[in-house]
């Protein structure tokens, strides 16, 4: 896995630079350098969606003890940072959430519960944002090839998410269990027991109607906010545009970033998108590269310090663990004995 999306990563790269060095590198850049220090500013209002899908979030943790909101927010943080610059298709940051919410008191069970339809409910919302963002662009352009393919790619991800809510609903852990023991025998046993309790706290969780319909809610006014970056960035790099199409673009552009999973951090998909939409509003490609690249800028900004502190974290973990220290002592050397000259004559 890691090895195919950095396989499509370093593609999406090549394609990023492609279409900057066509669009004129120099006109990019400067661009860039006309936002300054404001694209630091507009970064940072990052923080606010992250919050808002944090407190979505903590509204699943129905069960047992719920952590903080200060905890959801990190997890929220490191879980972005880990899909957003790792090459894990979008996963890896997923796995990283359960091991820091056990750690604040969320059992195992629901800590996986709670992300697998924070998931479901987070395709769901995006799907109604992206929805919205279409009948936006609908009202402003005549473009019909391009409104076509974006209602298909719509329509396609329809049954994918029915699919996916209904094995939820069915046993997905259970399918996963029966599945692994057709193909590796009793092998996998030690890893999918506890499979019928993972499912049961899913069924659980979307019994929680008012847990859901918050969820959603918080979910849905995180996209909503989220445009205020691209509102910002542009306002900064001298080509301000209306709230409406910051939603529209935010919409469409976070549409073909999601599409693209495989891709590590949606490299070259996103700038490409940028273009192609940010053409549609009056645009023209070297803003519209210059604010995908403001986008780079943010998860530089943002995610790189949360995967320090996260990895100083765990180091620091790892090497206070006991498991660390009986396998220290375990192996510790013991120098030899000291002969001394008169044993030696003897």
């Amino acid at each position: 896995m890691i090895r195919t999306t950095s396989v499509f990563g370093v593609a999406g790269l090549c394609l990023a630079i492609a279409l900057i060095i066509y669009e004129g590198f120099g006109s990019v850049i400067g661009d860039l350098y006309v936002g300054g220090v404001g694209l630091i500013w507009a970064s940072l209002f990052h923080f606010i969606p992250m919050t808002i899908n944090a407190y979505a979030w903590r509204a699943l943790a129905v069960g047992g003890k719920r952590p903080s909101l200060l905890a959801f927010t990190w997890t929220v943080w490191v879980r972005e940072a880990v899909n957003g610059l790792l090459p894990v298709a979008r996963v890896g940051g997923e796995v990283v959430s359960v091991a820091l919410l056990m750690r604040r008191g969320l059992t195992g069970r629901f800590a996986v519960g709670t992300i697998i339809v924070d998931m479901t409910l987070s395709i769901v919302s995006q799907f109604v944002f992206t929805v919205m963002g279409l009948c936006m662009l609908l009202a402003r352009t005549d473009d019909i090839a391009t409104l076509e393919r974006i209602a298909l790619g719509l329509l396609l991800m329809v049954p994918v998410v029915i699919a996916f809510v209904a094995v939820q609903k069915i046993g997905l852990f259970e399918l996963l269990r029966r599945l692994l023991k057709g193909l590796f025998g009793a092998n996998w046993q030690a890893l999918t027991d506890g499979s019928v309790e993972l499912d049961d706290t899913i069924r659980l969780i979307y019994r929680e109607r008012i847990a859901l319909a918050l969820c959603f809610f918080w979910q849905f006014a995180g996209w909503l906010v989220g445009a205020g970056e691209i509102y910002l960035a542009l306002t900064f790099l001298g080509h301000p545009i209306d709230i409406e199409d910051s939603l529209m673009l935010e919409a469409l552009a976070q549409a073909v970033s999601s599409a693209a999973f495989i891709v590590p951090g949606a490299v070259g998909v996103q700038e490409g998108g940028y273009v192609l939409f940010g053409a549609l509003l009056g645009l023209g490609p070297d803003i519209s590269l210059a604010l995908a690249l403001a986008r780079r800028v943010r998860d530089l900004l943002i995610f790189v310090p949360a995967l320090v502190v996260w990895q100083f974290s765990e180091g620091r973990r790892f090497f206070s663990s006991d498991w660390f220290r009986r396998l220290f002592r375990t192996n510790k050397l013991t120098p030899p004995p000291i002969v001394t000259a008169a044993q030696d004559d003897d």
